[in-house]
């Protein structure tokens, strides 16, 4: 289908920003009793402590999603500039998985922006570290954490002694951690980081001694129930421009944006870019009630 035939719903105000950028929300942290941070002071680690919490925001996530503007969006194929966008069942499906911990930083944050939960990141060296080894079965295997865990994070681990099936797959599994201890800042192990769904950095936790397991446990819930406090401020500002909540039949979720609609055929659009296609029958029905609504409001049949 060609570009010129959508009929544009929505229409964006201007360049938005991710909640790390976002003053008023920033300001927010800044005047609470616990800090910028966030986390109570008694459970403010140094050092010495076992784990060290950093102020959210300033990844790389959240910088690009500074910058992106939605209703710009580049089409590479003048005869049919929407071939490539995939379908929206095949983008909110969830890959299978293999233990709590998944191993693919790409499935863990897909499943957090569906589920809204925030992603707790495991950066270990699980055959070399007595550090690690030991938070691993003081903490992180434990029965109650992973009762926690479940309920309410996406776990990520990143292991730097997993070897690959072959010498190729082994080199791409240790240029893959490479690459995200230098995304996310991770100096050391083990670190423990906590995410927000949109993808901002809210916590990093470095370190550990013997004996601290609790008070560690501490600082990933403080993180956890920062960055969904962080995720729904960030929503809330999103859906002023015209972003909501979408599902479908099967109870899925997709927080985007009604990029483009004509005789039931849609395109929506998350706030990183990523665009889907789908049909109007797909969608629930108080999508497509909201859709009406849309169209009345427009003059549209």
């Amino acid at each position: 289908m060609r570009s010129e035939r959508w009929i544009p719903m929505l229409l964006a105000t201007g360049l938005f920003s991710s909640c790390a950028g976002d003053k008023a929300e920033q300001g927010g942290l800044e005047n609470s009793p616990f800090g910028p941070t966030g986390i109570p002071p008694e459970l403010r680690a140094g050092r010495d402590e076992g784990g060290a919490a950093v102020a959210p925001g300033g990844n790389v996530q959240a910088a690009a999603l500074a910058n992106y503007n939605p209703d710009e969006l580049v089409w590479t194929d003048p005869d049919d500039p929407d071939a490539e966008i995939p379908e929206l069942q095949g983008l909110m499906a969830v890959a299978p998985q293999r233990g709590p911990w998944r191993e693919s930083e790409n499935e863990a944050l897909r499943e957090s922006k569906q589920s809204g939960k925030p992603v707790l990141i495991w950066f270990t060296d699980s055959n070399r570290s007595a550090a690690c080894k030991s938070l691993s079965a003081g903490l992180l295997t434990t029965s109650d954490f992973d009762v926690w865990a479940s309920e309410n994070t996406v776990r990520l681990i990143v292991d730097q002694s997993v070897k690959g099936k072959d010498i190729d797959d082994d080199a791409r599994k240790k240029i893959y951690v490479r690459n995200l201890k230098k995304k996310y800042n991770a100096r050391g192990y083990p670190t423990l980081m906590v995410l927000a769904p949109s993808g901002e950095v809210i916590g990093r936790y470095k370190g550990y001694r013997k004996g601290k397991e609790d008070f560690i446990f501490g600082q990933v819930k403080q993180g956890v129930m920062l960055a969904k406090e962080r995720q729904k401020a960030w929503k809330e500002s999103l859906k002023r421009k015209g972003y909501r909540d979408w599902s479908d039949g099967k109870g899925r979720t997709i927080f985007a944006k009604l990029a483009a609609y004509k005789d039931g055929d849609m395109i929506l659009v998350e706030p990183d870019g990523q665009r889907a296609r789908t049909k109007e029958k797909n969608v629930s029905a108080g999508d497509r009630v909201w859709i009406q609504q849309q169209k009345e409001l427009r003059g549209i049949q």
